[in-house]
């Protein structure tokens, strides 16, 4: 992975019209996808996960949704200002989605293997016979059997698990630059489910794509992300590499993910709650929305909204309990458990690098 950015998303605001008013769906989020990284994005349903990335897409509703304010930047073009002819270029050949569940995104009334040729007869100019070959090609690389003869086969003659490696096959049939996976698994069982998570792993490697991996799976995400972005109640409330957000999470939000997440040494009962429900963004609150779950929640929390505080150069939070001024507070035991491991494994890899005061493998 380089540190060449492929994506760029700057303050996007998206809101949609309803019979009762306008929900801010999405509320000034920020962030940058790298070449060749799989970035999650977490939060519970309706953080606007899923809204913001179908803005990368251009498929959000035109009859109920209105962009705020905002960029989408992908190779110098601002996504959300070119024409809908650029954007279908786009769309589908450098940046693709695997949506949630394969049954409803497959044509029932067409062959799988044609629903994989198709784009690449659309972007690429192959011929029937070039498209459906590679088509085969890509059914064998995703897992597949018998190709040459199930690319024939309509997608009610797969299983679940060969039907979401059927919509993998589709979007890489382009071999885009970003792959957008709208919770891609959750509809599947845990065996089929880790053999997706596996193989997505394996066509990053081989294809350098970028991933934008969306799901409230926290250990899905300790399997496939490479940085993390936590959202609540529209906002991107911190956002860092995966072994800062596991081990070192500083968001009283993220905080309550991981206690609430169930590992092998801890009992059922034992497991955090995350108290209350998530806030109306019809009217969101004042201050910070997490406010009234928040047990370490401070005054200001509920009168002025926090900035992004830097944690790291790679590491920022939007909580008031990183300001100077802060009182100082006890995480779940859980999260102190995550952070006392995480300080172990730190302190065991420096040690590793010195030896009698030499650093070892260094080059001069």
């Amino acid at each position: 992975m380089d540190n060449t950015n492929v994506l760029e998303v700057k303050d996007l605001a998206i809101s949609f019209k309803t019979f009762e008013g306008k929900v801010q769906a999405v509320r000034g989020v920020n962030f940058e996808l790298k070449k060749g990284e799989t970035l999650a994005i977490v939060g519970e349903s309706g953080s606007g996960k899923s809204v913001s990335t179908k803005a990368v897409n251009r498929l959000l509703p035109e009859k109920n949704s209105i962009i705020e304010s905002g960029q989408i930047l992908f190779e110098d073009k601002d996504l959300l200002t070119i024409s809908d002819k650029e954007m279908q270029k786009i769309r589908g050949n450098d940046i693709a989605m695997i949506f949630q569940d394969p049954m409803t995104s497959l044509n029932p009334t067409m062959q799988v293997g044609r629903q994989i040729a198709e784009p690449m007869m659309k972007h690429q100019g192959l011929t029937k016979e070039e498209s459906t070959q590679k088509a085969i090609e890509l059914m064998k690389l995703v897992g597949i059997k018998n190709p040459q003869q199930t690319h024939k086969h309509y997608p009610h003659q797969f299983s679940g698990g060969m039907r979401q490696r059927g919509m993998i096959a589709i979007s890489l049939a382009c071999e885009p630059k970003i792959l957008i996976a709208d919770e891609p698994t959750t509809a599947l069982d845990v065996t089929i489910q880790a053999q997706i998570l596996n193989l997505m792993n394996d066509l990053k490697k081989d294809l350098d794509t970028s991933i934008i991996f969306i799901t409230h799976d926290l250990g899905v995400v300790a399997q496939m992300a490479d940085r993390v972005a936590v959202m609540y109640a529209g906002q991107i409330v911190e956002i860092g590499t995966a072994d800062e957000i596991f081990y070192n999470p500083m968001h009283p939000y993220t905080w309550g993910l991981l206690a609430s997440m169930p590992t092998l040494d801890i009992h059922q009962t034992d497991l955090y709650n995350i108290p209350g429900s998530p806030p109306n963004l019809l009217h969101p609150p004042e201050g910070d929305a997490f406010a009234p779950r928040n047990e370490f929640a401070l005054a200001i929390d509920f009168e002025k909204e926090p900035e992004m505080f830097k944690v790291t150069d790679t590491h920022y939070a939007k909580t008031w309990l990183l300001h100077p001024e802060a009182p100082s507070v006890t995480p779940p035991a859980e999260v102190v458990r995550r952070k006392q491991k995480y300080e172990r494994l730190y302190a065991e890899k420096k040690n590793e690098r010195h030896v009698g005061g030499e650093v070892v493998g260094s080059r001069g």
